[in-house]
C-alpha cells in the first residue's frame, strides 16, 4: 500500500511568520506554525512532521512537494552531505543542517524497515488538490502566528492500529460506477482561505468563544461566517 501526502510551508515575508503543513484527506491532515522562519525550512519541517507521524504505518509514501530544493536535497544530496560532516564545499554547514540531519535519520529509519519513501515534484498553484490543501493549511497556520492566534494542528495521522486504510493509502478496489463530472469537481475542491483584518476586542471574543466551546478560533470564525450567510 501506498500513502499519497502532500507537503507545503509557508512563510510570511519568507523570513517571517511560518507555517507548514502536510495533507492526505480532510481527516488525515497536520499543520503547525513557528515565530519566524523561511518557505524552505517551512517545507522541510512539514516533511519531517510527515515522516514521523507516519512511521506507525504499514505502507510506503509518496510526498508531493512543490519545491524540488526540498526534493534534490533528500533525494540527490544529502548523502554527500553526510559524508562531508554536513558541509558544503567551502566547508560552511549545509543549509538548514539541522532539519537535513533529522530527515537524512528518519529516511535510514525507513529504508531499514523495509518501506519506500519517493518524492515527486507537483507545480504549485497550479489546481492539484492535495497541494492546494496543503498549502492553504500552512497559510492558515502562517496568518494565525501572526496574529497571535492558536494554530489549528488538524486531526493528524490515525493510531497505527487504525491501518494505513483509514489514513487514506491505495489499496486495489472493486470498480464502482463512476460519479458525475460536477460531483467530482466539488469533491476535490480545496478549502479556501480567508483572512481580514478585526478589531482587537471582536478578535478576543472570537477566541473566547472558540475556547469555551471545545474549537479553535478558525472553526469559531467560519461558523459565525456560515451563519450569518445562511449557509447552514
Amino acid at each position: 500500500m501506498t500513502l499519497t501526502a502532500a507537503c507545503d510551508g509557508s512563510a510570511l515575508g519568507n523570513p517571517g511568520p511560518a507555517g507548514w503543513a502536510w495533507y492526505v484527506s480532510e481527516t488525515c491532515w497536520a499543520a503547525g506554525g513557528m515565530p519566524e522562519s523561511t518557505n524552505n525550512r517551512g517545507e522541510l519541517q512539514a516533511v519531517i512532521e510527515l515522516l514521523e507521524s507516519a512511521r506507525g504505518l504499514d505502507a510506503d509514501l509518496l510526498v508531493l512537494c512543490d519545491s524540488k530544493y526540498v526534493i534534490n536535497s533528500i533525494t540527490r544530496w544529502m548523502p554527500k552531505w553526510r559524508l562531508n560532516g554536513w558541509k558544503k564545499a567551502n566547508r560552511e554547514d549545509v543549509l538548514n543542517r539541522d532539519q537535513m540531519e533529522v530527515l537524512d535519520a528518519l529516511m535510514r529509519d525507513y529504508e531499514h524497515g523495509g518501506r519506500q519513501v519517493r518524492f515527486e515534484w507537483v507545480k504549485g498553484h497550479a489546481g492539484h488538490p492535495l497541494n492546494e490543501s496543503a498549502d492553504a493549511r500552512a497559510q492558515a497556520a502562517a496568518r494565525a502566528v501572526q496574529a497571535g492566534l492558536p494554530v489549528d494542528s488538524g486531526p493528524g495521522m490515525p493510531s497505527a492500529g487504525a491501518g494505513a486504510a483509514e489514513a487514506g493509502a491505495e489499496t486495489p478496489a472493486a470498480p464502482e460506477e463512476e460519479a458525475p463530472a460536477t460531483a467530482r469537481a466539488s469533491s476535490q475542491r480545496p478549502p479556501v482561505v480567508v483572512s481580514c483584518p478585526l478589531e482587537a476586542e471582536l478578535a478576543d471574543r472570537i477566541v473566547d468563544r472558540a475556547r469555551s466551546s471545545g474549537r479553535t478560533p478558525q472553526q469559531e470564525l467560519a461558523d459565525v461566517i456560515r451563519k450569518g450567510m445562511s449557509l447552514t
